[in-house]
């Protein structure tokens, strides 16, 4: 999948949302909700990013979404992948600094698509 393909998928989840402002991971899920993707926040540790409701996982999102962008540390980001390749989420993108290489290793294994990039640079 290219990236823009992956941009043009309109229902997308963050893996590491937060509600501090100063974060990527608020950065990044602002970005694709003011660009007008259904976005869901997942952070077991937050209740709400940007007055919306956070979800401890993606199993407990009310859809699943077409693309799931990571901003989490290596080992979030491993299991995160399982769940992905569960609910039969074929495509991950990986922020940098979440694309370390075993990340990335194990999301190919799964027969993942796997975008390395930024979604801050790539949306006007």
């Amino acid at each position: 999948m290219t990236i823009q393909q992956a941009l043009d998928q309109k229902v997308w989840a963050v893996i590491g949302a937060t509600d501090k402002t100063e974060k990527f991971g608020y950065k990044i899920y602002k970005c694709l909700k003011d660009h007008g993707y259904e976005v869901y926040p997942v952070n077991p540790n937050v209740a709400e990013v940007d007055g919306d409701k956070c979800y401890s996982s993606l199993s407990a999102l009310p859809v699943v979404p077409a693309v799931v962008d990571f901003v989490v540390p290596e080992s979030a980001g491993l299991a995160a992948l399982d769940e992905c390749k569960e609910l039969g989420i074929s495509t991950v993108w990986l922020q940098p600094g979440a694309d370390k290489p075993s990340v990335v290793e194990k999301a190919h294994a799964l027969n993942l698509h796997v975008i390395q990039d930024c979604v801050l640079v790539q949306l006007p």
